[in-house]
């Protein structure tokens, strides 16, 4: 009981301590056996004795106290088990801060691993959604040729080639020479033709569907001549832009496009959802999309959606590019002449459509929008062919 109390003391006494108190005045470290001298001051033994063999005259290295006899020195237990202590805890600290150390650097390692795992799950995802959307593709042109094809069966009268293309419709199943095959044709064709006519209804329900949606998200866009290009024409109703070789005298505004000919929409957008066409036939070059209140007009303008343009172009006739980050050349199935842009401002997309033929050009996704956006045309330079303007029309049934 009397060891762990004097040892308590000493860890108490050893916290109130500084390195400095335990610290030898000869070898500036530690205690090591630290001894007293008769004035009272204590040394490493090792170090004391040291300074006492090399000389012949014995005195306290701290106070110079000379002693006429050398004194028979003994450690000092009390200070050495503060030493002792101070110097395991000392040990414990730095042990644990490279245990820290090590900790920090595992956490290191498991982010850096974390992020390469991450990146290439969402670089499979990437390729995963690519392969998916060609399918649908894909998909959506063959179910365009059976469309069309059942389009012309439901009104053909030649019954035998009705049973020639679905001859799963035959019962019992037919021989390969058709001229011996009788059928009852008032029986055979009209269950046909009204399988033709449910696979037209379902076919057609969707296109119905979405030609409803984008009447009712539809907005009249007119076009504003305060951010209009001095090169650029436009018409009196504020509906069409093309491009002249001679520049109009125009007052300088801070909404005007000075170097690229662009012109923006006068209505902005801020929140819900939107839907306008545009039609771009005769065009070999143009530019549609969306941009924020705030982005650049003056200069050269790099469009993209890091400064705040979303949008997709035609270059020398056939060259589609979504410009992204980086750009993404798009591969169009046929031109669009008339292209359908819609926005869903909460959900952060843009998306491009061919209105004629249903299908889908390209998805701006994930955007954060936090101001207003306005609609973005540009019919480009009027080189050869392109003299065309760009129009906006009206959405219809």
């Amino acid at each position: 009981m009397i060891y762990l109390s004097l040892w308590s003391v000493m860890a108490s006494s050893s916290s109130l301590l500084s390195e400095d108190q335990l610290q030898c005045s000869i070898c500036l470290d530690v205690f090591t056996d630290p001894v007293s001298t008769p004035c009272g001051h204590n040394f490493c033994r090792v170090c004391l004795k040291e300074c006492w063999d090399s000389s012949s005259a014995y005195h306290c290295r701290v106070c110079k106290t000379e002693f006429p006899t050398r004194p028979e020195l003994s450690v000092n237990t009390f200070i050495s088990g503060l030493a002792a202590q101070f110097k395991n805890t000392e040990k414990e600290k730095a042990d644990s801060v490279e245990v820290f150390r090590a900790l920090l650097r595992c956490i290191e390692r498991s982010q850096a691993e974390l992020l390469e795992v991450m990146e290439e799950k969402q670089k499979a995802a990437e390729r995963q959604a690519v392969e998916f959307i060609k399918e649908l593709e894909q998909e959506i042109t063959e179910l365009k040729r059976r469309d069309t094809e059942l389009e012309q069966l439901s009104h053909t009268e030649d019954h035998l080639h009705l049973l020639q293309v679905y001859p799963s419709l035959c019962s019992p199943p037919p021989t390969k020479n058709w001229t011996e095959v009788r059928i009852n044709s008032h029986l055979r064709v009209e269950p046909l033709r009204r399988a033709l006519s449910q696979l037209q209804e379902s076919a057609l329900l969707h296109s119905v569907k979405w030609v409803k949606l984008c009447v009712s998200l539809s907005v009249d866009v007119t076009l504003d001549p305060d951010s209009a290009h001095p090169k650029l024409i436009l018409s009196d109703d504020g509906k069409q832009v093309a491009l002249v070789k001679k520049q109009k005298n125009l007052p300088e505004n801070p909404e005007r496009f000075d170097r690229c000919a662009c012109v923006l929409g006068k209505e902005g957008f801020s929140s819900g959802r939107f839907y306008y066409e545009v039609q771009v036939s005769g065009k070999t070059a143009w530019d549609l999309g969306v941009t924020r209140e705030s982005s650049n007009r003056k200069g050269q303008i790099i469009l993209s959606p890091k400064n705040g343009y979303w949008t997709v172009w035609l270059r020398n006739e056939t060259e589609y590019k979504a410009l992204d980050s980086p750009r993404v050349p798009l591969s169009l199935k046929e031109a669009p002449q008339k292209v359908g842009v819609f926005v869903d401002y909460e959900e952060g997309l843009v998306s491009f459509c061919d209105v004629e033929s249903r299908s889908h050009i390209y998805s701006f996704t994930g955007q954060s929008f936090t101001e207003k956006l306005y609609p973005y045309f540009s019919p480009s330079d009027n080189k050869g062919k392109n003299s065309a303007s760009l129009i906006i029309t009206p959405v219809e049934h």
